[in-house]
């Protein structure tokens, strides 16, 4: 059985000489990534996006508090996305895919694919096992891959990833959980792993959390009549004396119902947040309904 430590360059290497590895049937595995696609196609043409959204799972537990009450008690609240973001998932889903294609290919073990997980009561679904390590798949921008790529990711994790598969990973009885990720831009692949066994990594403070303390934590937070404090406070923009949501806040769903008065400004790098304007900015004003 190979190691995940050399799963990155032996992917590599089957691209780069278009032969799977010894005992691999690559017609096989063509025929398997093709079937997993379609399943996907299925799923994301079919799937009813109008059921109830008012639920707590593995994906979300890792979330800050407020988000987690406005999913709860806001579940009305969304933006509709636009096609070229729909586009942008489906590409994501399909990146994921072909990685988990590559990864036989080089002839590592793939198993428990989306295989039904619970923990205290919160359920999910992991995305796989890699030479029986618990597995996040992921398509990322190339700043997003540098936290991958340099073990930072618990330092900085927005989106709750490190809560999320250690949930996985619990469920399973296991302590070591990574993730496979590739830059979606310029191809680069990388794998990060993390023990939460290793009490001298530089990550242990950030990983040594119990998860099933933080899900009963957050079940008792999203009964409480009104929302926690929010989820990171506004930066000042610049020297204007405005002030503007983080990037942790400009692209939440719920950033109008926790900031009312806000109001959105097109600048050349993209939409910008003010919650505060001292000083009006010499771009255009959108509203936020014209944004994804």
């Amino acid at each position: 059985m190979k190691s995940i430590y050399s799963l990155v360059n032996d992917i590599y290497a089957v691209v780069a000489s278009k032969e799977a590895a010894e005992g691999v049937d690559l017609d096989k595995e063509i025929e398997h990534f093709g079937e997993n696609v379609k399943k996907l196609m299925h799923t994301l043409f079919s799937e009813d996006r109008a059921g109830d959204r008012r639920t707590l799972r593995m994906s979300n537990i890792g979330r800050k508090d407020r988000y987690l009450w406005n999913v709860v008690n806001n579940a009305k609240v969304t933006e509709k996305m636009q096609p070229h973001t729909l586009v942008k998932f489906m590409y994501g889903h399909l990146i994921e895919e072909l990685l988990l294609f590559l990864t036989r290919l080089a002839g590592h073990e793939v198993t428990d694919e989306q295989k039904k997980c619970k923990v205290g009561g919160i359920s999910g679904s992991m995305d796989c096992k890699i030479d029986g390590i618990v597995t996040d798949v992921k398509s990322v921008s190339t700043f997003g891959f540098k936290k991958f790529k340099d073990g930072s990711m618990a330092y900085d994790d927005p989106f709750g990833y490190v809560a999320q598969i250690k949930g996985y990973a619990h469920s399973e009885g296991e302590t070591k959980f990574g993730w496979l990720a590739m830059d979606k831009q310029n191809g680069h692949l990388t794998y990060l792993m993390y023990d939460q066994e290793d009490t001298q990594a530089p990550v242990y403070e950030k990983l040594s959390f119990d998860i099933e303390e933080r899900i009963e934590e957050i079940k008792e937070v999203v009964k409480q009549p009104e929302p926690p404090e929010v989820c990171y406070e506004p930066v000042p923009d610049g020297k204007s004396g405005n002030m503007k949501l983080s990037s942790g806040c400009s692209y939440c769903q719920y950033k109008k119902v926790c900031y009312p008065d806000l109001r959105a400004f097109l600048y050349s790098t993209g939409p910008r947040f003010l919650t505060v304007v001292e000083n009006e900015p010499k771009v255009q004003e959108i509203s936020l309904e014209q944004i994804d």
